[in-house]
């Protein structure tokens, strides 16, 4: 990947080993500023409440609790302060995590650095650090901003955190440049990133950007900047709240003002409003929602899955498609020797002994230390080492065995094999054999050997010539374990998967048909390409990329955002630095919990504890079965309160005495409270993710649906209604007409219970067969009904109630009968 470099920011340097004047690095200072990545995130209670004092739900609720309160509703006052408890919970876990990420972006820059000034090495503090700068970072230390190397040997660079690159970077130093050009476009070799950690050799670089304006600084600000839209869920919600908040009001006002132009007194009036109110005002809404958001963190880190934000639980199970990274998240992430490929008459062992003569744990090269690793007791003396250079490209050992002096090289295939004298068609065929691992994501060095002198003497110097070729070494980065059987699962679902990645394009092929991505056919597009042709508004390119490789931080970021105008419900996974902004601007940011960074965690809505691309379809499934229950569960609300808010006003404003008392609100309030929060609570099938469904516009209820609410909502109102005027009409007193409304509602309750879930349950079980018996002994019980000025109910009055439940159930599970074939289906569970 080239980069521009202005030559404005390097006037007055050759390209040569001279550093800055201590007068030039302030002037550089003034125009350029500090080294600083971005400011600090506000701190403090005082910003926590300002924050927490913008939701007006927050208010809704203290507003709603101090009416309760003041009407002596001391239960329902306590219900809506426990949860405001969570809300004010939610905004000070979103305040930290904003100031976490930050954190965590900055944790990874170098603290210090080592500068070249006035020729003199002197060690600052990072941030002092200008472009024109010449510092000099050593094996293990961090670049502290971006620059050109421009000097060193055997250097490698661990780029993953930030490019998604999963084998270590060689870097080569850059010789002077021209002074007379207007701009440089340098290769990413002789770039030092500020983020990066140099693993071997020592690095001269030249800085060029620093603070914001580095490659990790821009992503860093990317992720302060990123604000998380309200999902679907949140605002189907919240408009329903205010409708019914709206409704409510309404009502109230309007019945006040009825009773008490009827004759009925102020008192009477104001009661009435008050019981309406208790009935009416919405409070279960908000704390439904917020304890089935509970219910699916808890579920999901069951699953390996950790929540940083509840209410995103919901948006994964509408995810339509998944953009992942590959190092990481579909790879482990690491070096292992995958393959051996010897010459005629070599041993296995023997090539594997050669590569680790050669090789060197000291150093730090993951591919050194894969080959240790894989022989961890070597059978000789260490005599020499002649260590890798990017001039030479290999790397010599001289060791004693049995008496023998050996010599092992290996590196770049093309180097070791030209030392060998082979003829034009064995170099062929071993080129072969090259191209064909590479091809399939490998990472191929060559060793070879020679004896010295059988006597055992050696005169010293590297020998370069007369070497016999022992084989090929072989490294990859392994796909994870049940990496295709989830893409399988996704595929079959209609899920899409885009692997996005740093890497080079053949290794990225290669990965993705290991895994079955694109049917074993996937469509590669490079990084650049891609985000040229969306820029030029060519959309086509979402159809056909399959995999995008050679991707930086600002393809995947323009890829997510593409992808979201297209309609799709984007779920970004990564691990590393360079994926904070994609995470960031996805529905759904998914990071690796173990090889993760600490940045991409923090900015990540869910972190896959076990790193397992697994867990992602086990949450898709989680969330669809929240999304679910939730509609469940306010389908049930919606079906009962609607007839209860209409019954408590219709009768009184047709000038009837008042239906509802106050405890009797409360004690339909304990029917209702634990049915919507407990009964709703199905498993997802872990057989099969049902097909995805994509719409133009979310609605939160189908047609079905609300024909469904409709229609038990005006059944039960009529049957509530009618018990409560026959009671009347028979020459019952007002008490006994109300029982019979009461008992209505309440087996009403108990069969659109039954109706939404097939009693499949044993939470639904439990729940109808409480409310039918409690109910029983709350009017049948001599010295307890008189306490809630209820009366003894005759066979005739029980028939009356429960017919209307049996049909409250049949009309509540219609939309259940009419799923067409092929839609998702309610699990089993207890």
């Amino acid at each position: 990947m080239l980069r521009s470099v202005p030559i404005d920011r390097l006037a007055g340097l050759d390209g040569s080993g001279q550093g800055l004047s201590e007068r030039d690095a302030a002037a550089r200072a003034a125009t350029y500023g500090r080294n600083l990545i971005l400011e600090a995130a506000p701190k403090g209670w005082g910003d926590l409440a300002r924050q927490t004092l913008k939701d007006p739900m927050l208010w809704f609720l203290l507003g709603t609790s101090v009416l309760f309160a003041l009407v002596g509703q001391a239960g329902e006052c306590v219900i809506l302060l426990v949860a405001v408890l969570p809300l004010v919970g939610m905004d000070a876990y979103l305040h930290r995590r904003t100031r976490a990420s930050t954190e965590g972006l900055s944790s990874r820059l170098a603290s210090s650095a080592t500068v070249v000034r006035e020729s003199v090495r002197s060690t600052v503090d990072a941030t002092q650090l200008v472009p024109g700068d010449l510092v000099v970072v050593a094996a293990g230390e961090a670049f502290p901003a971006d620059g050109l190397v421009v000097g060193g040997q055997r250097m490698q660079a661990d780029e993953s955190a930030l490019t998604g690159e999963s084998f270590p970077v060689r870097k080569v130093a850059l010789g002077r440049w021209p002074l007379d050009a207007s701009q440089l476009r340098i290769d990413g070799a002789s770039w030092g990133l500020a983020g990066t950690r140099l693993l071997t050799g020592e690095a001269q670089m030249r800085v060029v950007y620093t603070g914001g304006e580095t490659l990790y600084g821009e992503i860093a600000q990317s992720a302060s900047r990123g604000l998380q839209a309200r999902t679907p869920l949140q605002a189907a919600v919240g408009q329903l709240v205010v409708v019914l908040i709206v409704g409510a009001v309404l009502l109230c006002l309007t019945l006040a003002w009825v009773r008490w132009r009827q004759g009925h007194g102020l008192l009477d009036a104001l009661i009435s409003a008050l019981t309406l109110a208790v009935a009416a005002l919405p409070e279960e809404f908000p704390v439904v929602l917020t304890f089935f958001l509970g219910v699916g963190v808890y579920r999901l880190a069951r699953r390996q899955a950790l929540v940083r934000r509840a209410v995103v639980v919901e948006n994964i199970g509408r995810v339509t498609c998944i953009c992942s990274d590959k190092t990481g998240t579909i790879t482990e992430g690491r070096l292992r020797l995958g393959h051996r490929a010897v010459a005629d008459e070599v041993d296995p062992e023997f090539l594997l002994q050669l590569a680790a003569a050669a090789s060197r744990r000291e150093t730090g090269d993951p591919m050194d230390v894969a080959i240790l690793d894989a022989l961890p007791q070597p059978p000789w003396e260490t005599v020499a080492t002649f260590p890798f250079t990017e001039d030479r490209r290999r790397e010599t050992g001289i060791v004693r065995r049995d008496g023998r002096l050996i010599a092992a090289v290996k590196g770049a295939p093309e180097t070791v094999l030209g030392q060998c004298g082979l003829g034009a068609q064995a170099l062929r065929a071993w080129q072969e054999r090259v191209d064909g691992f590479a091809d399939t994501g490998h990472k191929v060095i060559a060793c070879a050997w020679r004896e010295l002198d059988t006597g055992g003497d050696w005169a010293g110097g590297e020998p370069d010539r007369g070497f016999r070729a022992a084989g090929l070494l072989c490294f990859e980065d392994p796909v994870r374990a049940g990496a295709a059987e989830a893409l399988r699962t996704c595929r079959a679902a209609g899920i899409r998967v885009i692997m996005v990645t740093g890497d080079h394009t053949r290794t990225a092929l290669a990965v993705a048909r290991e895994i079955g991505l694109g049917d074993a056919d996937p469509c590669v597009i490079d990084g650049a390409q891609m985000h040229e042709r969306l820029e030029r508004g060519d959309a086509s390119v979402l159809r056909e990329v399959d995999v995008v490789a050679r991707a930086v931080p600002a393809n995947k970021l323009a890829l997510v955002r593409a992808l979201k105008e297209s309609g799709e419900i984007v779920a970004v996974t990564g691990d590393g630095v360079n994926d904070v902004p994609a995470l960031q601007a996805a529905d759904v940011g998914i990071a690796m919990g173990g090889r993760g960074t600490r940045s991409a965690r923090e900015v990540a809505a869910i972190v896959l504890l076990d790193d397992s691309f697994r867990s992602i379809v086990h949450a898709i499934a989680e969330g669809r079965q929240l999304f679910t229950n939730l509609q469940l569960s306010f389908q049930y609300l919606l079906m009962i309160h609607l007839p209860l808010v209409l019954t408590a006003a219709l009768i009184p404003l047709a000038g009837s005495p008042v239906l509802y008392l106050p405890v009797h609100v409360v004690w339909l309030e304990l029917i209702i409270h634990p049915t919507a929060l407990l009964v709703f609570q199905e498993l997802p099938d872990g057989a099969r993710l049902a097909p995805v469904r994509r719409a133009a516009q979310v609605r939160f209820f189908g047609k079905a649906q609300w024909v469904a609410i409709a229609l038990v909502a005006a059944w039960v109102t009529g049957v509530v209604t009618l018990s409560f005027l026959r009671g009347l009409e028979q020459g019952f007193d007002v008490e006994h007409a109300r029982t019979i409304a009461l008992l209505a509602l309440s087996s009403a309750s108990a069969g659109i219970t039954a109706g939404l879930t097939g009693l499949r349950t044993r939470a639904a079980r439990t729940t109808v067969a409480a409310t039918l018996v409690l109910s029983f002994l709350l009017v049948q019980t001599p010295w307890l009904a008189p306490l809630l000025h209820l009366k003894e109910l005759d066979p005739d009055d029980w028939a009356l109630a429960l017919g209307g439940g049996v049909v409250a159930c049949l009309l509540a599970g219609l939309p259940s009968r009419w799923r067409r074939p092929g839609a998702p289906r309610l699990a089993r569970a207890g």
